[in-house]
């Protein structure tokens, strides 16, 4: 039998990820230290495994998908403590988490120490998008290690451009993220603004969802929960989201890019936290646009 697969991470992504790689005829372990998502990539037909380290030790190619710094951290220590046993072919890990550059290049660092070749390989979509094959895997890294794990990725979709050297790949993704976030309060904010005119919401999202020139892949996925103001089960929970937009906000800071209306949309985000939207998918800031006081005009 082939060497496993290993997933690190089977949260929304990493489980959606291991299940695709399984329908597909991998062998696949994987960990995760929550047991509700381990029993789902067992029920999906992966070997669930009791850490990181048990994976390292099973597969050739791993996949990370993880919520936070802290999280890559500890999954690269205990990744570094794996068996490789003399004459193996180097092992890849291909990290898909979106996370802070530095934060991934430290765990790059400690994995090569410990023989492993590291890609970044963030993904643009969600685990919806995976099953309609429209994600994008920004693939950064060594460009022969990234050809050699394309097979792997092409379960996932065709659409994985490399974008050059190690890190590259986050910094697309966080271009992705920045036209999302806006692009989410936008369509909250136009939905809102129809209807309080008096229009019929469902017909705005079928007239400009489609559009070549308004519409947007974010009108048409959370423009249709608004409309339906139905946000769980979430496709990318606020709590997350908000992980993504300070990390994307700490590095436009970083190299001093103005971002005005990214800004703005930090507040919208913050509020449906307030109001308990944390697990509810990120187009639950439709609900705090249609709370929102309307706004007296000054007389003159």
């Amino acid at each position: 039998m082939d060497p496993a697969l290993g997933v690190i991470g089977l949260g929304i992504m990493g489980g959606a990820m291991a299940e695709a790689l399984v329908a597909a005829g991998f062998p696949v372990c994987g960990y995760d230290p929550g047991p509700a998502a381990r029993r789902r990539l067992e029920r999906a037909g992966g070997r669930p495994l009791s850490s990181s380290t048990a994976v390292a030790n099973e597969a050739d190619t791993l996949l990370t998908s993880l919520a936070t710094s802290a999280a890559l951290a500890d999954a690269a220590e205990q990744l570094a403590r794996a068996a490789r046993p003399p004459g193996t072919r180097r092992r890849i890990i291909i990290e898909t988490s979106t996370l802070p550059v530095a934060d991934k290049e430290h765990a790059r660092v400690r994995l090569a120490r410990a023989g492993f070749a590291v890609l970044d390989c963030p993904i643009s979509g969600t685990a919806v998008r995976l099953k309609e094959r429209l994600w994008t895997i920004f693939a950064s890294g060594d460009r022969r290690v990234c050809a050699r794990v394309r097979p792997v990725l092409q379960v996932f979709t065709d659409n994985i451009p490399y974008v050059g050297a190690y890190g590259n790949g986050s910094k697309m993704k966080f271009i992705a993220n920045h036209l999302v976030a806006i692009l989410n309060v936008a369509s909250a904010e136009a939905i809102t603004f129809a209807r309080r005119m008096g229009l019929d919401a469902r017909q705005v999202l079928e007239l400009f969802g489609p559009s070549p020139i308004v519409g947007t892949g974010v009108l048409r996925l959370r423009g249709g929960f608004m409309v339906e103001r139905r946000y769980r089960p979430a496709t990318m929970k606020v709590e997350v989201w908000q992980k993504d937009m300070r990390v994307i906000g700490e590095m436009a800071r970083a190299v001093g890019s103005p971002t005005p209306l990214f800004d703005a949309c930090v507040p919208v985000f913050d509020e449906a936290m307030r109001q308990g939207y944390a697990d509810a998918d990120t187009a639950s800031v439709y609900e705090v646009l249609r709370r929102a006081a309307p706004r007296r005009r000054r007389a003159r």
